[in-house]
Formats: C-alpha cells, structure tokens, sequence
C-alpha cells in the first residue's frame, strides 16, 4: 500500500462523512486528492486512466470517503487469487502497474492496493472505515480474506538500530516498538506473513519494504468453496448489439444529402434494436464532392472545418432520436491551437458527445492534410459499459490497445479508411492479433467507392468485420460478424461479456492473466 503524506490539522466544517463507492465522475476529483496526498514523496500519483481502470475493473472494490459533498479519502481493491496474492510480490506487479487489471473475478481474497486520506481530514477515522467496509465486501462476496503489502513508515528512521528489517517487524508485533501503520493493522486482526523488500521502492520511510498481511474471513472456512458471483463486480449488461458499416464513398450535391446516407444506416441499426453502429475513418470527406473543383489540401481541409459544427450537431441528433451510440468513424478537424487532427466523435444515446484523436497519422495523412497525431486515449463510458476507439493506423500499436485494456474496456471500434487490400490487412491482422492479446472484441468499419475530385481518396479497399478472440467460448475463425468485400453493407453481431470474462480466468490461454508485469508494462506519459 502507498505512503500518505504527514497529519495535518483537521479542518473545522460541519457536514456528514459518509463512504460509498467511486464513480467516473469522481475521477477529477480523486486526481487532485491523490496529488495532494502524494506532494511530499517520489511515488507518482495515479494517472485518470489508471483511476479509470480501478472503477471499472471492479467497482464495487472502489470507495470513496465524502465529507461536505468534498471526496477526502480513497480506497482502492480487487479481488485476486491466494495463488498469486499469497507469494511474494512487488506493488506495480500485482496491480497491473495501479490499473488493478489483475483483477480476477473469481478470486477467493481481495487485495487492497491504496487507502489514502486528505491530509487536512485526519482524525475522522476514515482509515478505520475503509477497511471496516472492505471486511464487509468480503464478508458479503464469501471471499477468504484479504491481503495487502502494508507501509512501515517510522522504519528508516530506526533503520540503523534495526538492520534487520523483518527483527523490526517482529518487535512492533509483539508490541515492543510502536509503528502507525502496521500497529493500526495488527489492532484490525491482520496476520503478518512476511515481509516483501521492494515492493514499493519510492517509499523511502519504509525503505521500500512491505509487510505482507492478511486478513481471514471468519465465517469461511480455509478451504471452503468460494461462490461464484454472476455480475463479476462489473456494472455492464451482459451483450450488446454492435453493427458495423460499410460504408460508400459518393458524390453528394448537399450537406443534407450525406446526413440521409448516414440516417439510412443509423435507422438499419436501430431497427435490430442496436446499441453500437460504426461508421468509417474520414467518411466526411465526402463532403467535399459538393465542391464542383478539386480542391488544395489546404483547401480541402478549410472546407471541411467549416462542417464540424453542423456534422456533429446532426450527428448528436441522430444519436437521440434513434437512441443508439454512433462511432463517428472520423473527421478532420482544426484544434483551436490551429493544429489539424483526425478525430472520431462517439455520439450517444444520452446526447453526450465524446472525442478521440488518431495518435498516429500516417505517412499520407501527413504529407496530404498535414495531420498531426493527438496525445489523448481513454475509455468513454457509455451505457453498455466503457468501450475504447482506435483509428486505423492506431490498431497497428499494441501498446494502445494494451492502454484501454487496463481500464477496462471490452470492445474496440476501430474505423479505417485504406486505398488496397495490402493497406486493409495491416489493420486486419493487428486489429485480429489485439483481440487475442488483450481478449477483447475488436470492430472494424471501412469505405468503399471512391472520390475522384478528392486528394488521397481516389479509390478504397474495405471488408468490415467484428472479430472475437480465438478460442471455444466464441465463432469460428474469430470472426462474429464479415461482410463482402468493396459491398455497402451493414454487418451485426450480438457480443457477449461473459464470454470474454471467461476466457480471460478459464480460457485455453489467458493472455491478460499471464502477463509477466514483474518484466513489462504500459506507462502512458499522455493524457
């Protein structure tokens, strides 16, 4: 577990403390917690992303401590097997680098991996109520106990006296010596197992020590059969109906007339009762057919700014009156810095509107557009549970995807715009290999047709697809749903989440569990 900052005085309000569990929306504010926590040591606070995958790997695992409508404490676990939790570890091992995509939903204990409290707020004993309620969510899920590497903090200071750090902790056990983390742990009947050297090497008052604790269940028997849980901590229904379009490049005389092209498809999808459709990368450059002449790049994309407005309202629109989500494929569009990024707008059912630049531009894009390539990748939550976007080139780095994974994702569109089919299978085969690395649901939507007054998009290649990961639970060859290649046409497939949860714990091989995290990981320096 992280080190807290120093006991500050405690702030004179009046109000209710209550403890409930974390949401997205409290995601900015536990940024700002965490940073003030954190100030005073060289550990790095989490990232929103890491945030995010904590929620939504296991929500009920994540709690917030509320005083005055103001978040003053956090409280982060996962639940995780005895084989892996009761072995020595280090700390960004065994959380999946603070993203807790370790976690397993059929583990039989739950690992705490923080407890921290505002600095200005203690006294209020909200350590004391973080762990009474994790005994509780333990207690309810019939789970074995809990287990945690805990902090040593007054070791450095006795480290001389005590060079033997595991002598140290056996003095505090017998309650010789007195240390303010691990003497509040032990009054909580936590057992020490050992003791873990670097577990967390930037928590220099525990010089990187942990104490490896555990916590048993007392109304479950050592070796009792844990019951299984239906809804595995996750807040998402368990299928969606995905629909992915193949879309056809033509000429159009108006604005009007591309939105009745793409209101076709969006009526299609919401007619099979939908919950997903996906339209193609840079699909709104037909909208530069209305020009009676070829247009400069520069041109072309001072033409297209002048639609993002409107694009993106009628698209908001449709979203609403049809109640579906629609991945906006993608869209050129000038930042207010001035720079131009190829950007997907996710339009859902709600009326919220979300944005997910290319971070890679491709060779063309950049010689034809001058495209720069973003710096943001997060999950955007919708009512079927966070879903992540990756736009054509962006499916040939694993490391992305790896990204989304971590918080929590289970489905990926991936709208692409490719000229031939040497261009379509790059994309096809990374975006084939990212569902089997990570065991998610990949889906794929291309244009077809072709533009010939439009720089770079004379012609197009295209097969749209919806791929699996590759194993028993799901159709063959990995792929749920094809269409014909160079055809507009739609493709609709109905992917189920348990089917990847099972995979994932009880597959034939289970990517995501096996990861060595003690060798690798992900370290997002973006946004």
């Amino acid at each position: 577990m992280k080190p807290v900052a120093p006991q500050s005085k405690i702030r004179k309000k009046s109000g209710r403390l209550t403890i409930r569990n974390a949401t997205q929306k409290d995601i900015p504010a536990l940024v700002a917690l965490i940073k003030r926590v954190y100030q005073e040591t060289d550990i790095p606070a989490y990232s929103e992303g890491a945030l995010k995958g904590q929620v939504n790997n296991f929500p009920d695992g994540q709690l917030v401590a509320v005083y005055d409508q103001e978040i003053v404490g956090y409280c982060a676990s996962f639940r995780i097997t005895g084989k892996i939790a009761l072995k020595p570890h280090t700390w960004v091992e065994i959380t999946g680098n603070g993203y807790a995509s370790r976690h397993n939903p059929d583990g039989e204990y739950l690992y705490g991996m923080e407890v921290c409290v505002d600095p200005g707020y203690r006294g209020y004993r909200i350590g004391q109520r973080f762990y009474n309620t994790r005994k509780q969510l333990c207690q309810e899920s019939g789970l074995k106990g809990i287990i945690f590497a805990g902090r040593l903090p007054s070791y450095a200071k006795r480290a001389k006296r005590f060079p033997d750090v595991e002598d140290y902790v056996q003095q505090i056990a017998q309650k010789k010596l007195r240390d303010p983390v691990l003497s509040f742990q032990l009054h909580n009947n936590f057992e020490v197992l050992g003791v873990i050297k670097d577990y967390l090497p930037g928590d220099r008052e525990s010089m990187g020590c942990g104490v490896h604790l555990i916590w048993r269940n007392p109304s479950v028997p050592e070796e009792a059969e844990i019951k299984r849980h239906k809804n595995y901590g996750g807040r998402v229904q368990e299928s969606v109906r995905v629909g992915t379009v193949q879309y056809k490049m033509r000429k159009v005389s108006s604005f009007e007339e591309f939105v009745s092209f793409v209101e076709y498809f969006v009526d299609v999808m919401a007619e099979y009762n939908g919950d997903f459709v996906l339209f193609p990368e840079l699909f709104t450059l037909q909208l530069l057919s209305i020009e009676d002449q070829r247009l400069s790049p520069a041109e072309s994309i001072e033409a297209l700014t002048k639609y993002t407005d409107r694009f993106t309202k009628a698209m908001r629109d449709l979203a609403l009156r049809y109640n579906i989500n629609i991945i906006g494929g993608s869209h050129p569009t000038r930042m207010p810095s001035g720079r131009v990024e190829n950007v997907s707008y996710i339009f859902l059912r709600d009326g919220s509107v979300h944005k997910q630049p290319k971070i890679h531009p491709t060779p063309d894009e950049v010689y034809w557009w001058n495209i720069e390539g973003g710096d943001t990748l997060s999950t955007i939550e919708t009512d079927c549970g966070p879903i992540g976007v990756l736009i054509c080139y962006d499916a040939e780095f694993p490391e992305l995807s790896r990204h989304l994974v971590d918080q929590g994702v289970y489905i990926i569109f991936v709208p692409f715009c490719t000229a031939v089919r040497q261009g379509y299978l790059r994309v096809r085969y990374c975006s084939q290999a990212r569902t089997v690395e990570n065991q998610v649901y990949v889906v794929m939507s291309g244009n077809v047709g072709n533009l010939p007054n439009v720089a770079n998009m004379d012609v197009q290649y295209a097969q749209s697809c919806i791929l699996t990961p590759c194993d028993f639970p799901f159709d063959r060859d990995g792929i749920a749903a094809d269409t014909t290649p160079n055809v507009e046409t739609i493709a609709i497939a109905d992917l189920r989440f348990d089917s990847l949860r099972t995979a994932r714990n009880a597959g034939t091989v289970q990517n995501l569990k096996d990861r060595r995290h003690d060798l690798y990981s992900v370290h997002w320096r973006g946004k």
